[in-house]
């Protein structure tokens, strides 16, 4: 049997599921596309996360597209970042050229052009339906991570929703942050925190507030608040395909720990939410979360280790996570163990840190008898990548490099006008449009501060009050009594004089007129 043979059978027998499958593309071996070689990868087998990988220009992109399509296509809802606003050509089909034809004559598959539908999103409100979590869905670790705080920041921060929590105080939106920071660093706040909780300096508590400040400059504090976004929106179907929902971040690229973040926080959302289901034919719901490497970057230990264990108990929920990023060596150990799924695209070796991350990434795939890995990688053309994914037995497939099969949707952004329509209609743009503010922290620490001031105020006033009447009981120096006041009064004297002239009448037996011409008698 001919390697051409031998290599067609081997793929063939390694990537043929028995159930629901995506189908990738076909196998290539020395520059030749071959057909029969079909790579699938098994609906059954997404819960167990993946990962895209591949340099700059190289069609990430367009694998999360074609992706995402054939997930809609089996009823899978997704969810997508979109970095550059150039996927929402999904919601319209796709127009045939010479390359695709080309394309589909190798792979021997006819193309059909298909619109898929799709729900836009925008973390400012400006490109889509506004998206928002409250303060306390993020939590202090995340929200740490999106204001860059120190680890001794990060600590205060937990403070905060330690005294928030115990005192049932809602932290809804930035407003209400910045009141409970303000409030438990100064005054009345700081001296009631200080035993139990420990104190806020005042160095601290400003290198937060500005930073939370930073975030309302930029327009991104709407994206905190209520009403918060429902995950079960994520989940939607129209007409038996699964909805695509994209998150449109092509205004705030320069914010990328802020939305990377965010993305955490909503698959954080849906691993505390969602129930335990185990192993499904289909995943619930696939979770793209592409510019991986942003997420991180920089990140503490305690960030790190929720990833991680999000990432892998997040699949007993039906849920299936692909990271998208330039190389694999981007994604933590801890976490790269856990994805199972790989598509790598081609790398470039230009550099010694090049030459270093592409030998780490040679040694993460099982050898193969038709290869050199590491040359496979750096020959990889446009729309070319090498795959090893599960199989329905959990066992890692042949290595195979792979001519993928282009997305049936238009490959790039819809028109202005069209955009605009699209996000009109949508029912997500109609529900979240206007934020609400109810009562939370903000206005429960103002009633709070506002009673302690009104209570002072009474204390004050009655303590003068008091010292007011103390002083009015007792003459000041030189100053005549009461009584002695009353007593030297003129109608005093006088009435004691007619007093005395009756009783000097009673012993005399006379009786004695006064001045007034009255009597006094006894």
């Amino acid at each position: 049997m001919s390697e051409s043979s031998t290599f067609i059978e081997k793929i063939k027998a390694s990537y043929a599921p028995t159930g629901s499958y995506i189908y990738l593309g076909a196998g290539i071996l020395d520059g030749q596309v071959y057909s029969e070689a079909e790579v699938n990868l098994s609906l059954k087998m997404m819960n167990r996360h993946g990962l895209i990988a591949g340099a700059t220009g190289t069609g990430k992109t367009r694998t999360l597209q074609l992706l995402a399509e054939q997930l809609s296509d089996a009823g899978v809802p997704v969810f997508m970042l979109d970095v550059k606003g150039d996927l929402s050509g999904l919601n319209q089909a796709g127009l045939v050229n010479s390359k695709i034809e080309e394309r589909a004559q190798q792979l021997n598959k006819s193309f059909s052009p298909t619109a898929f539908p799709l729900e836009i999103y925008s973390l400012s409100g400006k490109l889509g339906a506004q998206m928002r979590a409250t303060v306390l869905e993020f939590g202090p670790t995340l929200l740490s991570k999106v204001l860059d705080l120190n680890d001794t920041q990060s600590g205060v921060m937990a403070v905060i929703f330690k005294y928030a929590d115990d005192n049932k105080m809602p932290i809804i939106d930035l407003n209400d942050l910045k009141k409970l920071v303000s409030y438990l660093s100064e005054g009345a706040g700081a001296a009631e925190i200080k035993s139990s909780y420990g104190s806020i300096s005042t160095a601290t508590s400003g290198t937060i507030l500005r930073k939370i400040v930073a975030i309302e400059q930029q327009g991104l504090g709407g994206m905190f608040g209520e009403k918060s976004f429902d995950i079960d929106d994520l989940l939607e179907r129209v007409d038996g395909k699964g909805t695509i929902s994209l998150l449109n971040i092509a205004d705030v690229q320069n914010q990328p720990v802020l939305y990377s973040t965010f993305l955490l926080s909503l698959l954080a959302e849906l691993f505390n939410t969602m129930p335990e289901v185990g192993d499904l034919e289909k995943p619930k719901l696939v979770f793209f979360f592409d510019e991986a490497h942003l997420l991180f970057k920089n990140s503490s230990k305690a960030f790190l280790e929720q990833i991680e264990t999000i990432i892998r108990l997040i699949r007993s929920k039906g849920i299936g996570v692909f990271f998208c990023t330039q190389s694999p060596t981007d994604v933590p150990e801890s976490v790269l163990g856990q994805l199972g799924n790989r598509v790598q695209h081609a790398l470039r070796a230009f550099t010694p840190n090049d030459v270093d991350a592409l030998k780490k990434t040679v040694n993460t795939y099982p050898k193969s008898d038709f290869y050199q890995i590491d040359k496979v990688l750096t020959s990889l053309g446009t729309g070319q990548a090498l795959i090893t994914v599960l199989n329905e037995k959990g066992i890692p497939t042949e290595v195979s490099a792979t001519m993928l099969t282009p997305p049936r949707s238009v490959m790039g952004p819809l028109s202005p006008a069209d955009f605009e329509h699209l996000v009109n209609k949508s029912k997500m743009y109609a529900k979240y449009k206007d934020a609400i503010d109810p009562e939370s922290a903000y206005e429960m620490l103002t009633k709070k501060i506002n009673d302690q001031a009104e209570l002072t105020a009474q204390e004050k006033q009655q303590k003068a009050l008091q010292k007011q009447e103390e002083q009015g009981n007792k003459p000041k120096p030189g100053e005549k009594s009461l009584v002695e006041q009353v007593m030297g009064a003129t109608i005093t004297r006088q009435i004691g004089k007619e007093i005395v002239r009756g009783i000097f009448g009673m012993l005399t037996g006379k009786k004695t007129r006064s001045k007034t011409g009255g009597f006094f008698g006894f």
